[in-house]
């Protein structure tokens, strides 16, 4: 029998790997590969979720409430948010309504796993920056690398995976290196985790207003436990999010996601004191594995990173063998995100065997 002819695909796509993400886990495991929140929903936001728009309808387009809630929280008017299925999509959504076919975008390596792909898909060509030695953004060495070409940069604070943030002292030294037509995306998808005193916060410090140029990202899967719903949002100047909304997909944020996410917002000093038993155990995480002797970077998100190098699958099976399913990057480490409680000794136990 033949093979059947197919469509050509492009062969920039064709050759892209698909996303990958964090492997499941089974009953007995703890699964620590796809930082996700360790705490089931608040029981305010699980009734919220049972007041939901019947499936049979349409959700509202534009998850008006939601923007409107955002808008009154961070003192901008509903244009001035935007919200999507995910932070993700709208970063897709970013790249795609600037960057084409001999355009750039500018992103550090190793960063978010699906950066690569977004220039790519559109068309563009990806400018890979390498981290620090301490796991951090080169933010010289980015800024040297925008040209004439350049349509867009990705700044993760904190890094996924390796957590370091970019300081605020530091954003503002690179942000009055670029050009103000070049999009720059802070990605602060783990923003509420952060305790270092000195961090940018994009919102706080209302750089979307000094800087038109700069959309904030923050999404509703990471602090907020709503990973399964998809919901994230982008604060920013309203012409340039009116771009993102006219490359994103027609109604991809359900009645479900918006509902739970206002819930989570009434909620949310309940949900920040969850934040807080995380970073607790993310601090313990931190400093027993450098007692072991570990060259654990700064974390300031909900996961920890260890530099296994060549040794990285060796090492992820050996957690996976202890029921402990972590995210290993093939030559360069692996991300161990903050679980439930029990698995932070394991986590230690088995790091400790490594060494």
């Amino acid at each position: 029998m033949t093979d059947p002819i197919l469509p050509r695909i492009r062969p920039a796509i064709a050759a892209l790997a698909p996303y990958r993400q964090g492997k499941q886990a089974g009953p007995d495991a703890f699964k620590l590969s796809s930082n996700e929140n360790p705490f089931d929903p608040l029981p305010s936001v699980v009734e919220a979720l049972q007041h939901t728009t019947p499936i049979n309808r349409y959700p509202d387009a534009s998850a008006g409430r939601l923007r409107a809630r955002l808008g009154e929280r961070y003192g901008v008017s509903p244009d001035e948010v935007h919200v999507a299925a995910g932070s993700v999509s709208i970063l897709h959504q970013l790249i795609l309504a600037t960057a084409s076919v001999g355009d750039e975008v500018v992103y550090a390596w190793r960063s978010f796993e699906a950066y690569p792909s977004l220039p790519l898909v559109a068309g563009a060509t990806g400018v890979q920056v390498p981290l620090t030695a301490e796991f951090r953004h080169d933010l010289s060495a980015m800024a040297d690398a925008v040209t004439e070409r350049t349509r867009a940069v990705i700044l993760c604070t904190p890094n996924n995976p390796t957590g370091p943030i970019i300081t605020s002292a530091e954003f503002a030294e690179f942000i009055a290196r670029v050009p103000s037509d070049v999009l720059v995306i802070l990605d602060e998808a783990y923003a509420e985790f952060v305790t270092a005193p000195d961090a940018i916060d994009g919102l706080a410090e209302r750089v979307f207003e000094t800087h038109p140029n700069v959309v904030v990202l923050r999404t509703f899967s990471k602090a907020y436990g709503l990973a399964g719903l998809r919901v994230g949002y982008a604060i920013g100047n309203e012409k340039v999010l009116d771009a993102a909304r006219t490359t994103g997909i027609p109604l991809s944020v359900t009645s479900a996601a918006e509902n739970a996410a206002i819930a989570s917002l009434d909620a949310e000093a309940e949900l920040l004191e969850r934040v807080a038993v995380i970073v607790e155990r993310r601090t313990r995480l931190v400093e027993g594995l450098r007692a072991q002797g570990w060259d654990v970077p700064d974390s300031q998100a909900n996961f920890v990173w260890l530099p296994t190098g060549a040794q990285t699958e060796a090492a992820a099976s050996v957690f996976v063998e202890n029921d402990l399913v972590v995210r290993p990057f093939p030559g360069d480490g692996i991300r161990i995100s903050v679980g439930e409680e029990p698995s932070v000794d394991r986590v230690l136990s088995v790091a400790a065997a490594l060494r």
